[in-house]
């Protein structure tokens, strides 16, 4: 039939070319694993495969959470205080209770209103490539980096432009890469600190340049920061958010990594911002930022569901003495 038709009046879709735009690495990944999978039996082929992309420290059984995680857990649970829906941004108490403990760190105080609670990091990614979105807009993103952000930019149709991060130089980002790779309509550059999947961690001087260039480029950071403090080497972990001054940071978190308990499922998305930048939006000079505003994130929230409410609730709960952030830290 004429023009791809069908007969029945409807037009032939394209599937092969559907297909190929949405074969990513991660399905790659998949089908190699299979693969190999397959061979299992094969007795020359029985080698342990070891994934280098895995970020759950509960398969090994070194690695525990707190009794005072697990407890706290339970007491909120068992309180029958917390069997309803949470507010669509977080509950109150534990949104204060993630601002206390982010700005310990900070030479500036966060405030609750300034933590929007997730459904673990992933979730918190793709808030922020969603809250960018718009026709024409690009992302710059790091390489080698995590995957996901890659398939929440191909779903919203944001241009990923990648960086390459420099294995001379500690895996740093390569910032005049960054400056060729921007345009007026680039919305964010992402960095991920500590490093995954590389295990670098930024010094101050480096995330000093990062700031300034993101201010030069005219665009916003987004911090991926969920190893953050799991910092082995001679570099202490610096949150981006100290540079809030210089350029605007949404910083991505959660109690994944760091608590050991991935599947708790508690992430969040915090406007690091003490200028109020996303607050202003008449007077902004960031383009990428007309369209990020702190209504719109509220807004956008309320679409979504975040974790179970007793989760949220038991960071703040009252019968553990320290907090459970603080009960853990101080163990680990």
């Amino acid at each position: 039939m004429e023009n791809g038709g069908n007969g029945n009046g409807v037009a032939a879709v394209n599937y092969e070319s559907k297909a190929t735009s949405t074969i990513t690495i991660k399905g790659i990944l998949s089908l190699l694993m299979q693969s190999i999978d397959d061979e299992k039996n094969d007795a020359e082929n029985n080698k342990r495969v070891i994934s280098l992309g895995m970020g759950d420290p509960t398969l090994y059984s070194c690695f525990h959470t707190t009794n005072v995680s697990e407890e706290a857990v339970a007491d909120t649970l068992l309180s029958h205080k917390f069997h309803g829906y949470a507010p669509t941004a977080g509950l109150p108490q534990t949104r204060q209770e993630i601002a206390e403990y982010l700005s310990r760190d900070l030479p500036y105080q966060l405030s609750s209103d300034d933590v929007f609670i997730t459904c673990g990091c992933t979730q918190a990614i793709d808030v922020s490539v969603a809250m960018l979105a718009r026709p024409g807009a690009n992302i710059l993103l790091p390489r080698p980096g995590f995957p996901i952000y890659e398939l929440c930019a191909a779903f919203r149709q944001v241009e990923v432009r990648h960086y390459d991060l420099l294995p001379e130089k500690g895996w740093e980002v390569d910032l005049d890469a960054i400056e060729a790779l921007a345009d007026q309509n680039t919305v964010a550059l992402v960095i991920i600190n500590p490093g995954n999947p590389c295990g670098n961690v930024y010094t101050y001087d480096h995330l000093e340049k990062i700031a300034q260039t993101a201010k030069r480029i005219g665009t916003i950071v987004i911090a991926d920061e969920v190893y953050g403090h799991l910092a082995f080497g001679t570099n202490p972990f610096v949150p981006m958010g100290v540079f809030g001054f210089t350029v605007p940071v949404i910083t991505l978190g959660s109690l994944s990594k760091r608590w050991i308990v991935p599947g708790w499922r508690l992430g969040w998305f915090v406007t690091t911002d003490p200028s109020a930048t996303f607050k202003k939006p008449k007077v902004i000079y960031l383009p990428s930022l007309s369209i990020l505003v702190v209504e719109r994130i509220k807004k956008y929230f309320d679409l979504l569901g975040g974790p179970a409410t007793f989760i949220q609730a038991h960071l703040t709960c009252n019968g553990c003495n320290p907090f459970v952030l603080d009960a853990v830290m101080k163990k680990y």
